[in-house]
């Protein structure tokens, strides 16, 4: 089989089976032959045309299938900025990427690569490393399509720094740069080698503190460290609940968080008894999607109160609630967040996802493409008060949890968290995609980091534009924001 002709299946597993049989430098000619169909410079350019689909348009699609009370709060926070905008505007940004020539070398995207969906987080084995944090987009498409985003989102960010055009066009191609080397790097390793990477928050402190003053590493530090490790679910017990007749519950907070026994906004509420009898009941979805020793571990608790709680920017109006458990007693606190789950904004436009049921699809992409995911991650369907049955996914609401606060760092500390974004993303795209393929198609110069920072320049005046746009919509009333919230 030649490398023009090699198998390009729907899902990076199936590929990879397909491409067993063949050789490293097979599957590199196949990079390279992808190349030569689309050239890096083909990727470079971004210019809206006059029949491009409405971006706010796309939003008010989205606001249909979500909670109507909550759309206006996910509007006012996309209206703060560009950058926030940007944040809830993955499936403008899809729409636009789909129309553009791709590599055809899939991977499981994250599907949402900007800046904020990346931090530290605890594994099962009480390391802290940093990763991806969020796969609610997450599904199969061409890996270029993660790199540009987070290109584009550096862009917008660094600029909203208020840096000037060299220090954002370095950044961007630091991004890029950072990608590709690290690309590289996988291609050269072993199967486990790869599947066992990961990056230590310990190590990366180390390695900042020998190659910068402790000045220009302002935010990446051990006391930033002290505070994620800090961030768990005793912590926040101790910040969201409250001690009712000998038990924790939680605390209301409308109408970021609504105690599930109590009504607060329309269609937000839900029945704690329902929650209890879905979770930990034998026939649970939840409790068949773990593993027979993590079922154990969650039998050793008991639920006792839920809440509604608003998260994020592009997940606002989804059904999102948090669930209070105990242990031992009321001093051992566990709290798991329940997160719908929708199609992601990728299937529309690259490959349909596999698993039926959409809670699945995250969890799996998540568990395929990060190096140690959560000791509660599952799925399982819920049935909110205003009928019909939703999919969710499930998770801890804090596990060592944090992030970088990109916009108070200094330019050699920004420059070292987006190269480190960017190794999260070539990580996960070498577990869950070929590598040596990709490493072949990014190649050895500097043109694939040239074409991702032109690509990023203009979708981030494009980014300028649509943000105009919203806050145009707002002003004439055709959709109703509530800022500040």
């Amino acid at each position: 089989m030649t490398p023009d002709v090699m198998p390009n299946p729907d899902t990076p597993t199936d590929r990879r089976k397909g491409y067993r049989s063949h050789s490293p430098a097979e599957r590199a000619a196949y990079g390279k032959a992808a190349r030569k169909k689309t050239p890096r410079v083909a990727l470079a350019h971004f210019s809206a045309t006059s029949d491009r689909v409405d971006p706010i348009g796309l939003l008010e699609e989205q606001a249909q299938n979500r909670l109507p009370a909550l759309i206006p709060i996910r509007y006012g926070r996309m209206a703060a900025s560009p950058f926030a905008f940007f944040r809830g505007a993955a499936l403008p940004m899809v729409s636009d990427l789909s129309t553009l020539p791709n590599s055809g070398l899939h991977v499981q995207l994250c599907g949402d690569a900007h800046l904020m969906n990346f931090g530290a987080f605890g594994t099962p084995e009480r390391r802290l490393v940093f990763d991806i944090n969020d796969f609610d987009e997450t599904s199969v498409g061409p890996f270029e399509w993660d790199v540009m985003r987070l290109c584009a989102s550096v862009a917008v960010a660094s600029r909203e720094r208020g840096d000037d055009t060299a220090t954002t066009e370095q950044a961007v191609l630091a991004t890029a740069s950072s990608y590709r080397a690290e690309m590289a790097k996988y291609a050269g390793m072993s199967t486990l080698d790869v599947w066992y990477s990961r990056f230590d928050v310990e190590v990366f402190l180390k390695q900042i503190t020998k190659d910068l003053k402790p000045s220009r590493a302002q935010g990446i530090n051990t006391s930033a460290v002290k505070k994620m490790r800090s961030r768990d679910s005793v912590k926040a017990a101790e910040q969201n609940t409250e001690m009712v007749d000998g038990l924790p519950r939680f605390i209301s907070n409308p109408p970021l968080q609504i105690r599930g026994t109590e009504t607060g906004l329309s269609g937000v509420s839900t029945q704690l008894g329902t929650l209890i009898d879905e979770l930990h009941g034998r026939a649970s979805i939840y409790r068949r999607t773990l593993s027979p020793e993590r079922r154990h571990l969650f039998d050793e608790y008991r639920i006792v109160d839920v809440a509604m709680r608003v998260v994020g920017v592009g997940s606002v109006g989804t059904r999102c609630y948090i669930l209070l458990l105990i242990g031992r007693d009321a001093n051992d606190p566990l709290i798991l967040q329940v997160k719908e789950a929708n199609k992601s904004v990728l299937e529309r436009y690259s490959v349909k996802s596999p698993f039926a049921h959409p809670g699945e699809r995250v969890v799996i992409g998540q568990k395929l493409t990060q190096s140690a995911s959560d000791l509660f991650l599952g799925w399982t369907d819920g049935h909110p008060p205003e009928g019909g049955t939703r999919s969710f996914y499930i998770r801890q609401f804090r596990d060592w949890k944090g992030s970088v606060e990109y916009a108070d760092l200094q330019v050699p500390a920004f420059t070292y968290y987006v190269r480190t974004c960017a190794w999260a993303i070539a990580k996960a795209h070498a577990r869950s995609g070929d590598q040596i393929a990709i490493s072949a198609y990014v190649g050895s110069g500097n043109a694939f980091d040239r074409a991702m920072l032109s690509f990023a320049l203009d979708y981030a005046d494009q980014t300028v534009t649509d943000h105009a746009a919203l806050i145009a919509a707002i002003d004439a009333g055709r959709i109703e924001a509530r800022a500040g919230i």
